[in-house]
């Protein structure tokens, strides 16, 4: 019997071509590729043309694209119900098939990857893993999906969550608890031992913001943090905010912005590499209404920048309330201003807030998460060293 050496992994982002959650399966392809390991990766073919997905083929990834759309009609896994994710299923189908994997990995940019895919890998008898990389208490799901993914998640050799808060939150949403289940730390762009000189002031007194992540509150909340700086209280204090990354509502926050009278103070400064952000600002504002553990927040912390978040996900596992940062209870406008008073009442001690932070994300994430997972990835699959 030949021994399987393949590995795929199979991502379905939530949002753009590249994101957050794309970097720790990306990475750990070219580890695995770097090591002697064929690997293969089904992907949306609109983000065949970014320039991480080029990389990827460059360094040896074979790409299986998948389209938006296609029709399940005349191909064999018939019994698909989701017209979503049926074209994934299909590209996915033909990949398994032609490859016949030691290991598939099905990362998924929200709370599980789809319910065909992994009942396709049952289905196939493909010895699979999942990653989780945000959790939304608005997802919720119907007795019969929960009872599947219960079914389903339970044949997973490991289901990675990014954090503790994301697991738990999945255990509730199917009614299932999953005795499979692992935390795994996403890579950071930043050195591990950065922790950056505080950056001078503009004034003695002035603070500076800075706001990361993709502009699109329903999950990044930035429509949360405008409204509660615009309280009164601010505007006789010397600040500034900015705002990076893009996104599908940049011209909307913009122009809330300008309503709250913010414009003056707030900057959209666009994509921007992390060290550069926190050699210029001196805390970082995540006001999201929902999140995995966002590398932003890992980067901040190593560059030795206090936090100001709410308290969802994994938020709280990594910000310790008062001593690396200050957390808001709730992702609302008020709760928010209340973390953020917290913080300027203490402003003075934040250099020393952020160093706290330094060491104590050292504790909980490893210097090299990608090697890591890519050695669990070989253990669970059974992968022979390249000869």
């Amino acid at each position: 019997m030949a021994i399987r050496r393949n590995v795929v992994f199979i991502t379905t982002p939530h949002f753009d071509a590249w994101s957050g959650a794309e970097e720790l399966w990306s990475r750990t392809a070219i580890e695995l590729v770097s090591q002697g390991f064929p690997v293969s990766a089904a992907v949306w073919e609109g983000s065949l043309q970014h320039p991480r997905m080029r990389e990827l083929q460059a360094r040896g990834v074979e790409f299986w694209p998948w389209p938006r759309w296609y029709s399940l009609r005349k191909h064999p896994w018939r019994r698909l119900k989701s017209g979503r994710y049926g074209s994934v299923a299909f590209a996915v189908e033909r990949l398994l098939d032609a490859r016949t994997p030691a290991i598939a990995v099905l990362s998924d940019g929200g709370t599980l990857p789809p319910i065909e895919l992994l009942e396709l890998c049952v289905a196939k008898r493909t010895p699979f893993v999942t990653i989780s990389h945000a959790g939304s208490e608005a997802v919720c799901y119907d007795d019969d999906l929960a009872k599947r993914y219960r079914a389903a998640l339970g044949a997973a050799l490991r289901c990675f969550f990014v954090a503790q808060a994301n697991r738990r939150m999945a255990e509730k949403q199917i009614a299932g608890e999953l005795g499979n289940a692992a935390v795994v730390r996403n890579p950071f762009n930043v050195s591990y031992d950065a922790s950056l000189p505080w950056p001078a002031s503009g004034t003695d007194a002035e603070v500076r913001f800075a706001c990361v992540g993709r502009l699109h509150p329903p999950a990044k909340g930035q429509d949360i943090l405008f409204e509660a700086l615009a309280q009164s209280q601010w505007k006789c204090r010397d600040w500034r905010l900015s705002i990076y990354g893009e996104g599908p509502t940049r011209i909307s926050l913009e122009w809330l912005a300008r309503r709250l009278g913010l414009s003056e103070r707030v900057n959209f400064a666009g994509f921007v590499k992390p060290e550069e952000i926190w050699a210029e600002n001196h805390v970082l504002v995540m006001p999201s209404r929902f999140e995995g553990l966002p590398l932003a927040m890992v980067e901040a912390m190593l560059c030795s920048r206090p936090i100001v978040a709410t308290d969802i996900a994994g938020h709280a596992e990594i910000v310790e309330d008062g001593v690396t940062g200050f957390l808001a209870d709730a992702p609302t406008p008020r709760a928010m201003a209340a973390a953020l008073e917290r913080f300027w009442a203490r402003r003075t001690e934040a250099e020393e807030i952020g160093k706290a932070g330094h060491r104590r994300i050292q504790q909980l994430v490893p210097p090299d998460p990608v090697r890591l997972f890519a050695e669990n990835l070989k253990a669970l699959g059974g992968l022979m060293a390249a000869n």
